[in-house]
């Protein structure tokens, strides 16, 4: 197996867990805050699919690439960043899962077909990037990789708390 298909099964697994977590839940269920946070389940599969998007796009396109809708850096759906993290009226649990395997599908097929992993964009103004910073759409790789798993982590601990349920166990 080469680089790129360990990447993918990488990011695949995490993907996988995130979304064995929502496994057999309502659209209330996936809404539901069930910890201090403004985390749900929903929200959560609604941002992980969306900031993949967007890192998808810088890959190929930069920073400008990534910019949503209103030209800001920010969601693409979204017309705050905390509206992300929350299930809209007429989103469905559904219909979340449907755009995170869309994304995922465009994403994989990029990895595989992006002529060098080592091609690097300057990355966007940022307070937590410093300024000239540049990444590789392998470093990006890895970031989609790790942010992956971390909200997998925090779904399992929503779910956990919503029903007992575990995404591992």
């Amino acid at each position: 197996m080469g680089e790129r298909e360990e990447l993918v099964e990488t990011l695949d697994k995490h993907r996988d867990l995130l979304r064995r977590t929502v496994r057999d839940l309502t659209d209330a269920q996936a809404a539901e805050r069930t910890t201090v946070s403004e985390l749900c389940l929903g929200g959560l599969l609604k941002h992980v699919a969306a900031v993949e998007a967007r890192w998808a796009r810088f890959m190929t396109g930069g920073a400008e690439a990534m910019r949503g809708r209103n030209g800001e850096h920010g969601p693409d759906d979204a017309d705050t960043w905390a509206a992300q993290f929350r299930m809209a009226e007429g989103d469905t649990l559904a219909g979340l899962l449907a755009e995170y395997e869309r994304v995922a599908r465009g994403t994989d097929e990029l990895i595989r077909t992006l002529p060098d992993l080592g091609l690097a964009h300057e990355l966007p103004p940022a307070p937590w990037f410093p300024p000239g910073t540049a990444w590789s759409a392998r470093r990006v790789l890895l970031h989609l990789i790790a942010e992956t798993a971390q909200h997998a982590g925090h779904a399992d601990i929503i779910r956990e708390s919503l029903d007992g349920a575990k995404s591992m166990g």
